[in-house]
């Protein structure tokens, strides 16, 4: 594969996976973006770009806002990369504390931290096992459930596409508003992947009750020590169904993993809320750098 020398670019494609992949493992990010999935099926929401410089694959996007920026620089000399890249006057996005310690320390940068899109890690074992009295809320609501309905928990497969797609426009119907731009890439994202789960790697768990798709949740590794979790959709509906989905997708998928990163919220008030009544063990900080 070629990618053409900075500040050329080309659009990410899936051709591209076995390159990020390795990649990101020689790093192991924490954040949940540096995934190729995460990459990949958000490509058209930020208009990701590849370009290369001092070795270095360059992930360029654009934000909601129509910011543009860069992800950390992959491989390569990442040191020159930022140099070469701040000299032409662009904005990083989703540096970590780990990488800023490393590369950012000494120079002459402006460093912003932002709120809205610090990643929520937790651990695994707990969402899987909802410990003690911290839990007690959402042990009720999944007993509540499994109390009053017929149901299945099963790992995802290709089989469980139509059924997840329903239920994804099911959500969309519920939660959507005109002006909400990230809730229509939310949808579509979740939708492809959906649909190319296999050769994205994802991996899922869905809940059916009386044969219909009532949650699924779908992920992959992160790092060594961290799974992600991409999509989580339940039935606005059914009450408990969104808890139960939670603690299966910790329960049944990534064992040997010790955490759990359930992305950020985007400055949702009501999504902040759920995020943090689950005890995140860490907020993983992320970065605007000029």
């Amino acid at each position: 594969m070629e990618i053409p020398p900075y500040p050329a670019s080309r659009p990410l494609a899936l051709t591209d996976k076995p390159l990020l992949d390795r990649l990101c493992a020689d790093i192991q990010p924490r954040v949940s973006e540096l995934t190729f999935a995460g990459l990949y099926l958000f490509r058209r929401a930020h208009d990701y770009q590849l370009s290369m410089t001092a070795d270095s694959i360059i992930v360029l996007g654009r934000g909601y806002d129509g910011s543009v920026y860069f992800l950390p620089p992959l491989g390569g000399d990442v040191a020159t990369a930022l140099k070469v890249t701040f000299a032409d006057g662009q904005t990083l996005y989703g540096a970590d504390d780990q990488f800023a310690a490393r590369y950012l320390n000494g120079n002459t940068v402006q460093i912003t931290e932002l709120r809205d899109s610090c990643d929520y890690l937790y651990l695994r074992e707990e969402l899987a096992t909802l410990p003690g009295s911290r839990f007690h809320k959402k042990k009720n609501r999944i007993s509540y459930f499994t109390a009053r309905h017929d149901y299945t928990v099963t790992l995802f497969s290709k089989e469980h596409t139509e059924g997840c797609l329903n239920l994804l426009d099911k959500w969309f119907q519920a939660s959507r508003n005109g002006s909400d731009t990230s809730l229509n890439t939310e949808m579509e994202a979740a939708s492809e992947g959906l649909r190319h789960a296999e050769a994205l790697g994802l991996e899922g768990v869905v809940i059916t009750v009386s044969k219909a798709v009532a949650a699924f949740a779908l992920g992959e590794r992160l790092n060594r020590e961290t799974a992600v979790c991409h999509f989580e959709k339940a039935d606005p509906f059914i009450e408990g169904v969104s808890q139960l989905v939670n603690r299966e997708f910790a329960r049944l998928l990534f064992q040997e993993c010790r955490y759990l990163n359930r992305e950020q919220d985007l400055g949702s008030m009501g999504l902040r809320n759920a995020k943090l009544s689950y005890h995140p063990v860490e907020l993983v900080k992320k970065y605007l750098v000029t």
